[in-house]
């Protein structure tokens, strides 16, 4: 046996498969016209050819889909492409902090902070800590 009449037996199996699992959707979908149409085959070769041509056209729509698909990705813009740094902007205003309260407890956390910072940077010095 040959390269291709394996890859062909291969792809005809492919395309059975796909016949066949389309036929059961439909065979879902709708049990008498499923039952009409495949109930008078007795003839294998007869039903795979079917099932082959259904596998085909199968095929055929889902290359269209994601054909389809893959267009339409490449007209979007890519969110992970890095934007050029000309493109690029960074909006940063300071308001002055008109309430007391808030003022108040952002010099009481920037106190707590230096404070954490000082006793991390003590226990960074003592010997076996760093």
């Amino acid at each position: 046996m040959n390269s291709e009449t394996l890859t062909e037996t291969i792809q005809k199996g492919v395309r059975v498969t796909l016949g066949a699992t389309a036929s059961l959707v439909d065979a879902l979908r709708d049990p008498q016209a499923s039952q009409e149409k495949f109930g008078n085959i007795s003839d294998f070769e007869v039903l795979a050819q079917e099932l082959e041509a259904k596998g085909t056209d199968a095929e055929r729509e889902a290359r269209a889909v994601v054909d389809s698909l893959m267009s339409q990705m490449g007209q979007m813009p890519n969110p992970f492409a890095p934007t050029p740094a000309s493109e690029a902007t960074v909006d940063a205003y300071a308001s002055p902090v008109a309430d007391a309260s808030v003022q108040t407890e952002l010099e009481a956390l920037t106190q707590e902070l230096s404070t954490l910072r000082a006793e991390l940077e003590a226990l960074k010095s003592q010997p076996g800590n760093g």
